[in-house]
């Protein structure tokens, strides 16, 4: 997006630490991949009568564990994660990214972290008729330019 105004330095990853459950925080540029290999899920996991949405578990050979997914369209892409051979280690809704988006502040959650032997690789999930809409597309765009900061797919 072109003028878009984030500054990478004021960003923020929080996670919630995998073995004291508790909301760890620590600057964008600063995030190792250590510190958020120990993130489990952001969000808890909902389901009800009637919803859209078909949210599940799968198990990943890539982890040797259950994932979570809230579409069938993550399922899709969680799948074609575990069968790509260079992808060693998945976590859902891994982070809340912080950061200040042309003078507001804003809060994303990623679908997916695929860590690899090279870079992790952040991923949003969105059917294509979503991206045409301007607040998803803004906040695909702002969350690219701080994964892309990093030298991150």
């Amino acid at each position: 997006m072109a003028g878009l105004l984030v500054d990478p330095s004021h960003a923020v990853a929080e996670i919630r630490d995998r073995e004291t459950l508790s909301e760890g925080a620590t600057p964008w540029v600063c995030a190792t991949t250590d510190f958020l290999s120990r993130a489990v899920p952001w969000r808890s996991f909902r389901s009800r009568d009637g919803q859209r949405h078909y949210s599940g578990t799968y198990w990943s050979a890539t982890n040797r564990d259950h994932v979570i997914y809230e579409s069938r369209l993550e399922l899709a892409r969680l799948m074609l994660a575990d069968y790509d051979t260079t992808v060693r280690h998945v976590i859902a809704q891994p982070f809340l990214l912080r950061a200040r988006v042309d003078r507001r502040m804003r809060r994303h959650v990623p679908d997916f972290l695929l860590f690899t032997g090279t870079v992790p690789t952040v991923v949003d999930v969105k059917p294509r008729q979503r991206l045409e809409v301007d607040k998803i597309r803004f906040t695909l765009d702002w969350t690219r330019a701080l994964v892309e900061s990093r030298g991150w797919r």
